[in-house]
């Protein structure tokens, strides 16, 4: 995690930030997973978490080599209205680092029951017993909502930023340019 290229989203009136983090996000995704990119890592600088907002500054990580190759496939074509491109910069040798990533809590019991129900082959009378509602889990992280490629599902994307640390782990990222181990510079 050399360098960083810095997204910040335009205000907008017809568009809120959130919708445009979305699609931002959204686009990234499909080419991450299009190049099978798998050295970008992401961050959201202007987090809150106390208002569940990413804010609207997208940060992407990586060496000058892997961010020149995902800038140069014009993935922001629809979208380069309503952003303003950062340069290619190198991260500071002092910053902190820290894991940006995925959880994926229970938050729908009924959802819960029909998934155990499925993989069980069992009657829903049976998946309510064996799945209580306390295992129902309510979630204060900021999010992206997206559209999954391969269901055409919405969902929400929840993330977490870890605590700083001193020092950076490398690792791979995953289509979302999020790694449950990995870290990105925080500065």
């Amino acid at each position: 995690m050399t360098h960083y290229l810095d997204i910040y989203l335009l205000p907008d009136p017809e568009f809120p930030s959130p919708i445009l983090m979305n699609a931002l996000c959204g686009k990234l995704h499909r080419i991450l997973v299009e190049v099978a990119e798998h050295s970008v890592g992401i961050s959201f600088p202007a987090v809150r978490h106390e208002q569940r907002s990413l804010g609207g500054h997208l940060r992407l990580h990586g060496t000058a080599e892997r961010l020149t190759v995902l800038m140069a496939q014009r993935w922001l074509t629809g979208i380069q209205d309503y952003v303003c491109l950062g340069d290619l910069l190198i991260a500071p040798q002092t910053a902190k680092h820290r894991v940006v990533r995925r959880v994926q809590p229970k938050t729908n019991v009924d959802r819960l029951r029909r998934r155990y129900a499925k993989r069980h082959n069992v009657r829903w009378e049976e998946a309510c017993e064996r799945v209580p509602a306390s295992v129902e889990r309510r979630v204060n992280l900021p999010f992206l909502r997206l559209r999954s490629r391969s269901t055409g599902q919405t969902f929400c994307l929840f993330v977490e930023h870890s605590l700083p640390g001193d020092t950076p782990v490398p690792g791979m990222f995953n289509s979302f340019g999020l790694s449950a181990s990995a870290t990105i510079p925080w500065f």
